[in-house]
């Protein structure tokens, strides 16, 4: 089971950092991402992470704003955001993929959780 916490109203500039905490099985040995989907869109990929942490792959959108990391010993991935934007806004989903690189396509992912809703006012 996934759990995504952290999301809410930020302002336009501004900063947070949304938490994903894994619960019933070990991902350690997982990829794990993280997708966003707005009203009315498709969802999209916003950034991966390998198992190891050591590889990481980011949006064009987000890129230099966003930072994904991970904690294994803790069962945790995390999603640093800077500089937001309204567009920005949507509802943030993680998920981990049976893979030890970053994966990209909502397709490869197995487990999902249940969103964190992020709004960011102009």
């Amino acid at each position: 089971q996934l759990v995504e916490s952290g999301g809410g109203l930020v302002q336009a500039g501004g900063s947070l950092r949304v938490s994903c905490a894994a619960s019933g099985r070990s991902y350690s040995s997982y990829a794990m991402g993280w997708f966003r989907q707005a009203p009315g869109k498709e969802r999209e990929f916003v950034t991966g992470i390998s198992w190891s942490g050591g590889s990481k792959y980011y949006a064009d959108s987000v890129k230099g704003r966003f930072t994904i990391s991970r904690d294994n010993a803790k069962n945790t991935v995390y999603l640093q955001m800077n500089s937001l934007k309204s567009e920005d806004t949507a509802v943030y989903y993680c998920a981990a993929g049976r893979a030890m690189l970053v994966l990209t396509s909502p397709y490869d992912y197995e487990y999902w959780g249940q969103g964190t809703h992020v709004t960011v006012s102009s």
